[in-house]
């Protein structure tokens, strides 16, 4: 594995307990009181809730190790419950609860992928728990399912109900209501955090929910559920579906160097960077890099250049028109999440493939879906039950007081980040104009990041994702989460925030920051000074045509 901090979606169920930050002092609180409010709360009685587990997590202090310092943690009460509704429906929740310190805060999380374990949000929950926070997350309600595969899903209706809309609304009132219970008052604040799967779980609860939180933070967030897991299919059929397809990582890193110097003298990208500042105004096609004759390792076959060439435009009609959106210019690297893991097939299929068995069966095979006879089909079946991100308004949201932080790295290839863009652009016309919208919404793109993190830019500014290594400071000026949270609680609206890229090889070691900016502005250098400092850039809204 070429990157070192791989998306959460397979590292999170590794960090466990461990909580990000400096050592906590121990609780002053009896460690027997404690253990008796924590156990009380297994006899709680709520509607259509089980309480399956309520147990004292001791404090830990850091520990130095041969291997590095091992961060510490607050005592805390572990609470597990499941929500069963109805018949069908089975949500699980967890939530942390510091017997300590606690600050009136209640702060959710979401998941990823197709859900189904609770591990995805233990980062954002680490974090939270850190601030003092009560903290929780979900399995989406589709255990037992797993991120990566969908088929336990199979005839499960509600399920899919569930995980594309309600579960994030039953942990956060199930876990307000046992915070109540446990502190003996009521929740004073509420935020949430999430990326992918999880970024769609906070444009919903926006959308939809307006009362459970004041503040939410997503990356990435799927909006298109249905032709979003047609995207990578599309992807995966172009490279598989003929002889000759597959793009090798040397032809994947050969088309991300094309792609970068021919941005770079477009305009849309900055001179020693190994990423595109602005992709979407550039414009790149890879026959550029066709082979004039035999083929080497320096050049791209015809079938190579058609599979590029369907990765960048996404899903077309039979006529060549687009039907979605594709990736980007910039996006081409054989990371852990990029074009090669599009490629390969997961259990024999596409990777997200189960959800095409949800409408045809478990027998469904990729190589015969024809997009423009099916898909309408899988739209008339799941898009009433999975895509609402891509319906409703913010105005309620917003009419409260209620603040939303998105961001999205331009090199995502998972959710397409022209997606993040059309919905700002649709909630903006909605809501009288770009400056109304951004009084209570703001989206930040990220210039060479991809799916929640990695990739060649800076990527490190949320320290709720746990992956990659938190922003080198807790200030709003450097972590969106603090930004997120100056906003809602004192009005200050965030303006840039520092993005950091840390060393590879050398931990904590600092190579670039670059300022992201609120769209629809964007960083452009000064003409002077380092262009790996942050000083060396201005915000700036681009020159209307």
């Amino acid at each position: 594995m070429k990157r070192k901090h791989c998306f959460a979606i397979v590292a999170a169920s590794s960090i466990a307990w461990t909580t990000p930050g400096t050592a906590l002092a121990q609780s002053t609180e009896p460690i027997e009181d404690a253990q008796a409010r924590c156990t009380a709360l297994s006899q709680l009685n709520l509607a259509h809730t089980t309480i399956e587990s309520a147990m004292l997590v001791p404090a830990k202090s850091a520990e130095t190790t041969i291997t590095g310092e091992l961060p510490g943690y607050r005592s805390f009460c572990r609470v597990v419950a499941r929500v069963r509704s109805e018949p069908g429906s089975d949500i699980g929740v967890e939530l942390w609860l510091p017997t300590q310190g606690w600050t009136g805060v209640f702060h959710g999380n979401g998941s990823g992928g197709f859900g189904g374990t609770f591990a995805l949000g233990y980062s954002g929950m680490a974090e939270g728990l850190r601030r003092g926070f009560a903290t929780a997350t979900t399995d989406a309600g589709t255990a037992p399912a797993s991120p990566l595969e969908g088929d336990a899903l199979i005839g499960q209706p509600l399920k899919w109900r569930d995980w594309g809309r309600l579960s994030t609304h039953a942990m956060t009132t199930t876990g307000k209501a046992i915070t109540r219970v446990f502190y003996g008052e009521d929740v004073q604040r509420s935020y949430y955090t999430g990326c992918s799967t999880g970024g769609q779980m906070g444009l919903v609860e926006a959308l939809y929910y307006p009362d459970d939180y004041d503040g939410i933070l997503v990356g990435a967030p799927v909006m298109n559920r249905t032709w979003g897991h047609a995207t990578v299919l599309w992807n995966h059929s172009a490279a598989n579906g003929k002889p000759g397809g597959l793009l090798s990582d040397s032809k994947l890193e050969l088309l991300n160097k094309a792609a970068i110097a021919t941005c770079w003298k477009q305009g849309s990208g900055l001179a020693g960077d190994r990423f595109i500042s602005e992709p979407m105004s550039c414009k790149f096609d890879p026959k550029v890099l066709q082979c004039k004759g035999a083929a080497t390792d320096s050049c791209l076959t015809k079938g190579e250049v058609a599979t590029a060439r369907a990765f960048y435009s996404g899903p077309t009609d039979r006529d060549g028109r687009p039907n979605f959106y594709g990736w980007l210019p910039g996006s081409e690297m054989p990371d852990t999440f990029g074009w090669s893991f599009l490629q390969k097939p997961i259990a024999d299929q596409p990777p997200f493939g189960a959800l095409f068995k949800w409408v045809f069966g478990a027998d469904w095979n990729w190589r015969d879906f024809n997009f423009d006879r099916d898909m309408p089909v899988v739209d008339a079946r799941l898009d009433p039950i999975v895509n609402d991100a891509t319906r409703g308004s913010l105005t309620s949201f917003a009419n409260r007081g209620g603040k939303l932080i998105v961001f999205h790295g331009y090199a995502d290839t998972l959710v397409p980040p022209g997606q993040s863009v059309a919905f700002f652009n649709r909630h903006a016309k909605q809501m009288g104009g770009a400056a109304n919208l951004a009084e209570s919404a703001r989206l930040f793109m990220a210039p060479g990041m991809m799916h929640c993190g990695g990739g060649a830019g800076p990527d490190s500014f949320n320290a709720t994702l746990g992956i990659p290594q938190r922003p080198p400071s807790d200030d709003p000026q450097h972590d969106l989460f603090s930004a997120l949270i100056a906003w809602t609680d004192h009005g200050e609206a965030p303006d840039r925030v520092t993005a950091t890229k840390f060393s590879s090889e050398d931990v904590g070691k600092i190579d670039m920051q670059r300022p992201l900016c609120p769209y629809p502005q964007r960083a452009v250098y000064r003409g002077f000074g380092s262009t790996l400092a942050a000083s060396s850039f201005r915000c700036e809204a681009p020159i209307e045509p």
